[in-house]
């Protein structure tokens, strides 16, 4: 297993900034409040994160779609398939309120998890990959199930 390059773990880490921003704003209703009145509303709550899950799900669409071009054959054909399955599951799950769409977020980032390991697994993907990719998951996951059930 190879060690993931510094720049790709904090810029990876940095990519969590709107989630955990989110989820911060439901636990603690006055730093919620603050925000609202700020930045706008879009900016707190669950909608900080919902805008932003579909804007990643869609971005790690074209990570993958570039993964696949390291591919041939079958394989290469089954990456171009595979890899917009996240932007389309963003672009038609995440419509109806907060709740529903928190948890087809949660849907879409478990499954994208499982198209990294495939692609990984493909060799597509760096060695170092799933490491970074299940660490962001279980925070983006953590964040998404605080904007939903909290």
């Amino acid at each position: 297993m190879t060690a993931i390059p510094r720049s790709a773990l904090i810029l990876g880490l940095a990519g969590l900034i709107p989630f955990i921003w989110g989820a911060l704003t439901v636990l603690n209703p006055e730093l919620g409040a603050w925000t609202i009145s700020a930045i706008g509303p879009r900016f707190a709550g669950p909608y900080v994160m919902l805008f932003y899950g579909a804007i990643i799900l869609s971005f790690m669409s074209g990570v993958l779609w570039g993964f696949s071009t390291r591919l041939e054959g079958a394989q290469a054909t089954t990456g171009y398939a595979l890899s917009v399955i996240p932007a389309l599951w963003a672009f038609f799950t995440t419509g109806g309120g907060p709740s529903s769409a928190g948890i087809s977020l949660m849907a879409g980032f478990t499954g994208l998890l499982a198209l990294d390991w495939l692609f990984w697994r493909y060799g597509a993907a760096p060695g170092w990959w799933m490491q970074l990719r299940v660490l962001l998951t279980a925070i983006v996951l953590i964040c998404l199930a605080i904007g939903v059930f909290a």
